[in-house]
């Protein structure tokens, strides 16, 4: 399934999968494999959770809809080489101070609310994540429920 989304994203986009401008060391790519990781560790990636990451990148990372298509392309490769989450918390660690990291985990959860539900396998990725990112325990809890309530849909509507 993500060989397909792979192809599919590099077709739409004109281009091969791993693109140069973003290499190994971009923390960019580093936070969006372990978000593809995040939204395809239940064996599936939605459609809605697709949609919701690609706009979560174009904001925080000031992209463009081709630039996030090719980050995601090649954040799926990354992700489909790795072993473990440390070869993407590592470099995070390196790049980033404490509240960047924070933020990653926030958009962790954001990724994980978007289609209005918290998979137990997904919780358990984003808490060893945060983990490896040195996210104290109280700012991990802090972070999603400040996202699951944003998540909630507003009784008064």
């Amino acid at each position: 399934m993500l060989r397909s989304l792979v192809r599919l994203v590099s077709e739409l986009t004109g281009g091969r999968p791993e693109s140069a401008e973003f290499s190994d060391y971009d923390y960019r790519l580093a936070a969006t494999a372990l978000l593809v990781h995040l939204v395809s560790v239940d064996g599936e990636m939605s459609a809605v959770e697709r949609e919701h990451l690609a706009a979560i990148l174009r904001q925080r990372f000031d992209l463009d809809a081709g630039e996030a298509a090719r980050l995601i392309a090649a954040a799926i490769d990354k992700d489909l080489e790795a072993i473990d989450l440390y070869s993407f918390t590592s470099v995070l660690n390196r790049a980033l101070d404490d509240e960047e990291r924070r933020r990653i985990v926030e958009m962790m959860w954001e990724v994980v609310f978007a289609d209005g539900r918290v998979d137990e396998l997904e919780d358990s990725v984003v808490w060893r994540a945060a983990d490896l990112l040195h996210v104290p325990a109280r700012d991990r809890i802090a972070l999603k429920l400040k996202i699951a309530d944003r998540a909630v849909p507003d009784a008064d509507a």
